[in-house]
């Protein structure tokens, strides 16, 4: 079994979650298969190597997962960017459109700095809201955004091209594209 069909075997969709008429991905299965994880975080390593990261950015909450062991693995830094009042101290932040809503992200001020090069890595790139937040939070910060890696992509949904229009040739790795 290649690790696209081993990723894919481990994804399980959910109709009208979290509201009717969306079909969700649940990874759940996928992070709970050892075999499935690791191939997982191992294809973003991968992807990624040649960017030369020295801090990986992982988006609230399931970029986390993929966020960290791939900053271990590169041997960079690993920052959190989380919802507005789970950071002390001073933050910077930034508001966004879900496909079914908005919200707001934030980066402490001290956790990203000028010359540092930046991976941003999430679980799902749907409409490219939330992704494109991190990125402009990475750009606040002064660090350089040197790509994103997601677990899967939605493409109907026109993520890569939002991300495009935010964040101009920046490069977008996605293991998965439904």
């Amino acid at each position: 079994m290649s690790v696209e069909e081993l990723l894919r075997s481990r994804i399980v969709d959910v109709p009208d979650f979290p509201i009717p008429g969306v079909v969700f991905k649940d990874i759940s299965p996928l992070l709970g298969d050892p075999d499935a994880f690791a191939a997982a975080v191992d294809a973003v390593v991968a992807a990624c190597a040649d960017a030369g990261a020295t801090k990986v950015v992982g988006i609230e909450a399931r970029g986390f997962l993929f966020a960290a062991p791939a900053a271990y693995h590169l041997g960079a830094g690993v920052v959190p960017v989380r919802k507005p009042g789970k950071l002390p101290g001073p933050t910077h932040e930034t508001s966004y459109d879900l496909e079914y809503g908005s919200n707001v992200l934030q980066v402490h001020r001290q956790a990203l700095a000028g010359g540092e090069r930046v991976l941003v890595v999430d679980d799902v790139l749907a409409t490219g809201g939330t992704a494109a937040a991190a990125g402009r939070l990475v750009a606040d910060a002064g660090a350089e955004l040197v790509g994103f890696a997601v677990l899967l992509e939605l493409a109907s949904l026109g993520g890569r091209a939002h991300l495009e229009d935010q964040h101009p040739g920046v490069p977008l790795h996605a293991l998965l594209t439904y």
